[in-house]
């Protein structure tokens, strides 16, 4: 691209994998939200309209809430806005800021790595029990550990080796 003020050419910036997942993520979490709120709506609709309330819509707006909060954790996790203990971190002497970053980056690497091995084990062990009020495996109530907690240590890792999120320009 063209700037008018220097006439130098800039590359566009370079889109990582990571940036198309994060991407995705933020976007599925979007989508989740809007629909855990179109079944709530169906819900109140129901009840109070047609006097006829569905008992599928308690637990599948808690499984859309679940991907929804998790999905979000995880780009937070990106954008170091969560698992990041800022206060301690910028209170600190320079020095010990770069430990104090690595430390939390890795707290969030195990956290992540402990909802996905933890949320799929329970998947796994719940997959073939009915889900009450709705027909789907109990299972999927784990799915947004299993996943969330998969793409929180992939974000925590990122950040551990590439460091600081840049700014946005």
């Amino acid at each position: 691209m063209m700037n008018p003020q220097d006439d130098t050419i800039h590359p566009p910036a370079r889109r990582t994998l990571l940036d198309a997942l994060a991407t995705a993520t933020l976007a599925l979490a979007g989508i989740a939200l809007v629909v855990m709120s179109l079944v709530q709506a169906w819900q109140v609709y129901a009840r109070y309209v047609l006097n006829s309330s569905p008992g599928w819509t308690e637990p599948v707006a808690l499984l859309f809430m679940s991907l929804a909060v998790m999905f979000g954790a995880a780009i937070a996790v990106r954008n170091e806005a969560h698992f990041a203990f800022p206060t301690l971190v910028e209170n600190s002497p320079p020095p010990m800021r770069r430990a104090l970053k690595a430390f939390a980056r890795l707290v969030a690497v195990a956290a992540g790595l402990g909802l996905m091995v933890m949320g799929g084990y329970m998947m796994v062990d719940d997959w073939g029990v009915a889900m009450p009020g709705a027909p789907l495996p109990a299972g999927l109530k784990f799915l947004a550990l299993f996943v969330g907690g998969a793409l929180i240590a992939i974000f925590a890792v990122e950040r551990l080796l590439k460091g600081d999120v840049e700014p946005a320009e």
